[in-house]
């Protein structure tokens, strides 16, 4: 067993990133670990979307919503190439929710927290604004307001590359297999998943942060039980082609009073979600239904000129949201706010469980957990830091995504346009990074598929922890979406071939 380290976080989703980044930059010595991939499970399951959450205010859950409308503007500005305003448009159904109430909506949501980079909802004519084409000709009457759109796995990834920056450890494909206290720390086992060896470790306090898993953890890995609970809520999504034009995206309302999101995604693809559904099954193997797609199908139909069906569906994800239980009988009136348990201090090794939250709120969470945890270790809370520092990538000089794009495209003119906009997209300003001494698209190295060069991979490997291919097109790009089989077999032998590519622990 090595040294003591001061937190051990169990978990490599947005929670337990955001922790380790946050502690890391107090001066913390932090060990993450996670069963998996980062991302993996819920955090790259979602609807890719930074919103305060309009129709929470219809259960009065105020607070939850202030608070994320101001964490949309902190993340805004500090990961501006994974993170853009997305404008959305609601079409007006007067069978359903009253325009009043949808006004009134609007309204406090414009104003219950400062908007500095993001217009204001308006009224707007469907027969005369340029969404109103690819509707059905009865929705004359619509909305539109501004929220964000966001590559949800890179948000960890960034935040786990930040931890790691300040001198975290982030080892993936290790499991908590069980922790003890003794004495003044915690004594956990841990077991590398690719070669089954285990060891110990010494942490003068733990975080769980396992979402879908936190009771598992709890009641298996520590011996422990909570008066605290999750709610397991699956949300599916289809990927169907482009169903209209423009980047702007919809909310369409369902006589359910359900709510259901139209993205432009990938370029090509349409992005519709989500479901809310119980579920109690094992986290990590879940899958959309035949009933979801046909109700996220319909949902769709009911507002636009185009019809789908399941054929249509390219792909389609699934992940379980760990919810607080607050008791709703409905699942989609659970809520999306967070509860930190804390446990120990004056000599008893400090434990935080996270129950719930949302990847909006995420760096507020994580703020929240060090606020509990440094008294715990007898630290002071110190100042708050990680509302302005940018992410990694996010220095692009105040550009946008596409702005920065058209820098890189004159500084490196030899490479092609496509590949560096993706770039600008994904990496913002450590493109410069991944394209170092890059003087022609051979220096790439091959294109293993999809436009993802051997460099790219290489560079995954090495500083992301990519392991495999699904880590490659899934988690560290969407490029999956325009891949072949062949393309998976390529990447999973070059990997292999790196090294590294088995697991990385970077410091």
């Amino acid at each position: 067993m090595n040294s003591v380290i001061d937190l051990l976080v169990v978990g490599g989703g947005i929670n337990g990133a955001g922790i380790a980044r946050d502690a890391s930059g107090r001066g913390l010595s932090v060990l993450l670990v996670e069963q998996d991939d980062l991302a993996s499970h819920t955090s790259s399951a979602s609807t890719k979307l930074i919103h305060g959450g309009l129709r929470y205010l219809e259960y009065y859950e105020f607070r939850l919503v202030r608070e994320a409308l101001m964490e949309r503007e902190r993340l805004l500005q500090i990961a501006p190439h994974i993170i853009w305003p997305l404008e959305f448009v609601l079409p007006h159904d007067a069978g359903m929710r009253p325009a009043w109430m949808i006004r009134a909506g609007l309204f406090l949501y414009d104003h219950l927290a400062r908007r500095n980079r993001l217009p204001a909802s308006k009224a707007v004519r469907l027969a005369t604004h340029d969404a109103g084409a690819a509707l059905n000709p009865g929705f004359s009457k619509g909305f539109t307001y501004a929220d964000c759109w966001v590559d949800d796995s890179r948000l960890v990834v960034l935040n786990a590359r930040d931890a790691a920056a300040r001198g975290a450890l982030i080892r993936t494909r290790t499991k908590l297999v069980s922790a003890r206290r003794q004495g003044d720390v915690w004594v956990a086992e841990l077991e590398d998943r690719f070669t089954g060896r285990r060891e110990s470790v010494a942490a003068r306090a733990m975080v769980n942060a396992a979402g879908p898993w936190v009771e598992t953890v709890l009641r298996d890995g520590l011996g422990k039980s909570s008066t605290q609970s999750v709610r397991l809520i699956k949300g599916s999504h289809v990927v169907v082609p482009r169903l209209y034009a423009g980047e702007h995206a919809y909310i369409l309302q369902n006589a359910d009073k359900r709510i259901v999101f139209a993205i432009p995604y990938e370029s090509a693809f349409t992005l519709i979600g989500t479901t809310d559904i119980a579920f109690d099954g094992e986290p990590g193997h879940v899958a959309a239904s035949e009933d979801e797609v046909v109700y996220l199908c319909e949902s769709v139909n009911r507002y636009f000129r185009t019809q789908l069906s399941a054929q249509d569906v390219v792909h389609c994800y699934s992940g379980v949201r760990p919810l607080y239980d607050d008791h709703s009988a409905n699942a989609s009136a659970v809520t999306r706010d967070y509860v930190l348990h804390t446990e120990g201090g004056d000599g008893v090794p400090p434990l935080l469980s996270v129950f719930g939250g949302k990847i909006t709120t995420f760096r507020r969470l994580a703020e929240h957990a060090l606020e509990k945890l440094m008294p715990l270790l007898g630290r002071s809370v110190g100042s708050s830091w990680t509302a302005t520092s940018p992410l990694p990538g996010g220095d692009m000089g105040g550009l946008t995504p596409w702005e920065y794009a058209s820098e890189l495209k004159l500084r490196h003119p030899h490479l092609l346009g496509d590949l560096l906009e993706r770039f600008a997209r994904s990496y913002g300003s450590v493109a410069e990074v991944v394209l170092d001494g890059a003087r022609s698209v051979a220096d790439l190295g091959a294109d293993l598929g999809g436009g993802v060069t051997e460099r790219e991979v290489e560079y995954l490997v090495r500083q992301e922890w990519a392991c495999d291919a699904a880590d490659v097109l899934w988690r560290r790009s969407k490029r999956g979406l325009h891949c072949s089989e062949n393309t998976i077999v390529r990447i999973d032998e070059f990997v292999s071939g790196i090294g590294q590519g088995r697991k990385s622990e970077i410091a």
